[in-house]
């Protein structure tokens, strides 16, 4: 399967357990990678034949800085049903969302989540 992949995307959300998280928020990174074929936009170079990836960072922004999780696994989670909702073109989606400053006292680059989720078929 053909990869559209859009990677290391910044915004600013509210997300985390404690309430100052969600109070001060903090910069959030996030990978998506859409498998979906890509043969037909190759073959015509029509935008309308893909996904606008333009249209695709709007539709995560929106979740990541418009709404607010507990968890990043649950940011991810609505991040992945999102574009599937969105686009019926792709097969699977992988969401990583990294957290680069966690609120307590270890140091390291982050902690990250990645799921994979495939379009279900009724």
């Amino acid at each position: 399967m053909d990869k559209l992949t859009l990677t290391r995307m910044q915004f600013y959300g509210y997300h985390g357990v404690y309430a100052e998280e969600n109070k001060l928020g903090q910069r959030y990174y996030v990978d998506v990678e859409m498998r979906l074929p890509l043969d037909k936009p190759g073959r015509t170079d029509n935008i309308d034949d893909s996904i606008n990836y333009a249209d695709a960072y709007a539709v995560i922004k929106e979740v990541v800085e418009k709404r607010t999780f507990k968890l990043i696994e649950a940011l991810a989670e609505q991040v992945a049903s999102s574009l599937l909702e969105t686009y019926t073109s792709i097969d699977e989606v992988t969401v990583r969302v990294i957290k680069p400053h966690p609120p307590f006292d270890i140091h390291f680059e982050g902690v990250t989540v990645e799921i994979t989720r495939r379009r279900v078929i009724s």
